[in-house]
């Protein structure tokens, strides 16, 4: 079964670039303003989209998307709100591959079987799930794969060749290689040692490389698009949303902009790389 995400891949190989791939925090800094950025994000040039679901006790994340978290919580967000985010970007947008990003509490508490079948019918195309390994794939991987969504995986400088295997073994879409050991938004990544890992992990599989963690300037994302299939941007998004609120931290006339602004100049260095290798 091809989901969006397959065919956008197919489709960004066939232009020879790499994808543009940014995330946002569903519900951040209110419920329909998240709708209104998202909106605005493949109109300034992202390819797939990670929607973040927001969790109270968010230990992967750095400082800027664990404060869009509980921005979204103090705005009611719930994960069913998120799936009704993803209902109201579909009603407009068939095409972008949408990914849902974030734990597996959430999730659980929901119903597992229940929350597979409302976001395959939601328009939900794969999902990330930051806190589970290979050895529960039970528990949501395999039912997500047979549910039709795709199930990627993260791979870090600490995954060696004897564990990538296993993280590869049910993932599907693309893999998410985290550039950087730590949390998010805390550090550059390194587009030399970013080369070498993903040559490693595309050692283990055909499916495309993304690199995510320390991705803030159009420089940056065109030295990492120069040697992965896609990179991953979300602090600098986060950031930008953030430095439009009020001092209630309630969103402005300026928010949709800001974010889609800063989204522009990264999707141009992304593009800039293909260029570049022309």
């Amino acid at each position: 079964m091809t989901t969006r995400i397959d065919t956008r891949f197919a489709e960004l190989k066939k232009q020879g670039r790499s994808a543009f791939v940014t995330f946002v925090m569903a519900g951040d800094p209110d419920p329909d303003m998240s709708l209104q950025i998202i909106k605005a994000l493949p109109k300034a040039g992202a390819d797939v989209i990670e929607i973040g679901m927001p969790f109270t006790d968010p230990m992967a994340d750095g400082p800027s998307i664990q404060a869009a978290g509980l921005r979204a919580l103090k705005a009611g967000m719930t994960l069913k709100k998120t799936l009704e985010l993803v209902r109201g970007f579909r009603k407009e947008d068939d095409a972008t591959p949408l990914v849902l990003m974030g734990y597996y509490n959430p999730i659980y508490i929901y119903g597992v079987d229940k929350f597979l079948v409302d976001a395959k019918s939601a328009g939900v195309d794969g999902l990330i799930i930051v806190d589970l390994p290979p050895e529960e794939d039970t528990e949501l991987c395999l039912p997500a794969l047979k549910a039709g969504l795709n199930f990627i995986r993260l791979a870090t400088p600490t995954t060696d060749d004897k564990r990538l295997p296993a993280v590869l073994a049910n993932t599907s879409g693309f893999v998410y290689y985290v550039s950087i050991t730590g949390i998010t938004g805390s550090a550059a990544a390194d587009s030399g040692a970013v080369s070498e890992a993903v040559v490693r992990i595309k050692r283990h599989t055909t499916l495309p490389v993304c690199v995510g963690f320390g991705i803030r300037t159009r420089e940056a994302a065109r030295a990492i698009a120069a040697h992965a299939d896609g990179a991953v941007v979300g602090t600098a998004l986060v950031d930008a949303l953030r430095g439009s609120l009020d001092s209630e931290g309630r969103a402005t006339a300026k928010t949709v902009n800001a974010v889609a602004e800063i989204a522009a100049s990264l999707a141009q260095g992304v593009r800039g790389a293909a260029q570049a290798a022309e």
